[in-house]
């Protein structure tokens, strides 16, 4: 028995030592490797202290998809620690935007620097399993103060407008703007298309049936119904400030407006028209549409000035002059203390990580499921998202981060529309993307925030 104890001694010291042996090596390793982000030419000095941090740290080790890993990945300790590491960290964010825009002096994603800014804060990157191993990579307080200060510089020169007041520009969150440059003859004729029923298949449903303009831009189903009764696979996003979103569709699939005209008129479950000729043939027999339309489109009707005019709509289609929007320009009043600790919460709980920018979303693709698995059942093409379009392994089942822009009046939720209230919501994702869970008086307060992202829609003149 105390051979066995002994020999279980031996076995363990051996491995602490062997550990540390490791540790220091990889300590060596790091502290020596060459500084690729200083040879670049034409760097700030802000842009090139901040690349030198992140590689220093150890960052693009588990935060981009090609980076070249030293030899020690293949150790068996080292190997087990980083794997973990780079799956989990790879998941929840990826750096490869962030560094161009440092290398390109261009800005960088809105959510990626809540992200950054979240972490730094909170002192949770790099993480302790990281930092067990690379004791290089511990940041020290005079770095997080680097990256925040390059977070802030990054929002006033690119995101703030000049209408906020001055203490909130460095707020992850911007106001709606009160209008946008359009064409008026194109906008008046696509507010005609978009409520013209000839553009489905059996002349019964317009784009207004799943997007309504006096509910939210929605249909409050939980999936669409189609044509002939047909109920789709997907829950419709709001139309309202659409203009905004990063790519339209919870996929991206489409590239902007127009792209996204173009879709449900030919989708055999939503409009059902079989070809853009079809749709043309109908309105070509109506004589005051084809003059109005020609006058503006000399060339004609067709699928591409047909959803060009559409699209020249949609940009109309903001919401303004929020309660939370007079408070972003300085107006204290306009949002209760209630809605204020709300708002605190919200960023506090990592929510304005992925919400974030003019609409609190619509600008990245997240992972249902972060933190705990969501429970899907059956898992369906939409629950795959993003995908089905960038056929990357990653992106099974992230999906376009919806806009929480008049959010109280678009319920159900999610892509399935399976969670019916903004209480509920709120409390699934703090458990699925969070990891976490709050008092119901804070779920109150966070709710009590979003009520207050509620804008005004003010109809384009149209002559």
């Amino acid at each position: 028995m105390k051979k066995i104890t002994k020999l279980a001694g031996l076995a363990v010291g051996a491995g602490v030592v062997c550990y540390l042996a490791l540790a220091g090596y990889v300590r060596y390793h790091d502290a020596h490797r060459p500084n690729t982000a200083l040879a670049k030419s034409g760097l700030s000095a802000e842009n090139a202290n901040v690349l030198k941090i992140l590689q220093d740290k150890g960052c693009d080790y588990c935060h981009t998809p090609s980076a070249q890993l030293p030899f020690y990945a293949s150790f068996p300790i080292a190997k087990q620690l980083m794997e973990y590491d780079i799956e989990l960290g790879y998941k929840s964010f990826n750096l490869v935007e962030v560094r161009e825009s440092l290398l390109e002096g261009k800005a960088a994603p809105q959510s990626d620097l809540t992200k950054i800014e979240w972490v730094m804060e909170h002192k949770t990157m790099p993480p302790g399993r990281y930092n067990a191993l690379h004791w290089a990579g511990i940041m020290d307080e005079s770095e997080r103060n680097v990256l925040l200060d390059w977070v802030e510089h990054q929002r006033l020169n690119y995101y703030a407008t000049p209408d906020m007041a001055e203490n909130r520009r460095n707020e992850p969150v911007q106001p709606i703007p009160e209008s946008l440059p359009v064409d008026a003859q194109k906008v008046a004729l696509g507010m005609r298309l978009y409520h013209d029923p000839r553009l489905s298949g059996d002349n019964s449903i317009s784009c207004a049936h799943c997007h309504q303009l006096g509910a939210g831009g929605v249909d409050g189903r939980k999936t669409s119904q189609g044509v002939g009764g047909a109920i789709g696979p997907i829950n419709a996003p709001t139309v309202y400030n659409s203009v905004f979103n990063v790519e339209q569709f919870w996929d991206g699939r489409a590239a902007d407006l127009q792209a996204q005209a173009g879709g449900p008129p030919l989708n055999p479950i939503e409009m059902a028209s079989t070809s853009w000729k079809q749709i043309t043939d109908k309105l070509e027999k109506d004589p005051v549409l084809m003059r109005d339309f020609t006058a503006v489109y000399p060339q004609g009707l067709s699928g591409a000035s047909i959803t060009d005019a559409i699209a020249e709509f949609e940009k109309t289609l903001i919401t303004p002059d929020s309660p939370f929007d007079q408070y972003l320009r300085g107006n204290d009043g306009a949002i209760t203390a209630q809605q204020k600790h709300g708002y605190q919460l919200f960023k506090e709980n990592k929510c304005a990580t992925c919400h974030t920018g003019k609409t609190l979303g619509s600008r990245s693709f997240e992972p249902l499921g972060l933190k705990e698995d969501f429970g899907f059942g059956t898992v369906t093409s939409a629950d795959i998202g993003r995908m089905n379009v960038t056929k990357e392994v990653r992106d099974r089942l992230r999906q376009k981060v919806p806009t929480l822009r008049n959010v109280a009046l678009t319920a159900p939720y999610f892509h399935r529309g399976d969670v019916a209230t903004l209480d509920d919501a709120v409390k699934e994702m703090l458990k699925y993307q969070v990891g976490t869970t709050l008092p119901q008086k804070d779920v109150d307060d966070i709710v009590a925030f979003l009520q207050t992202l509620n804008g005004v829609y003010t109809p384009y003149p149209i002559h």
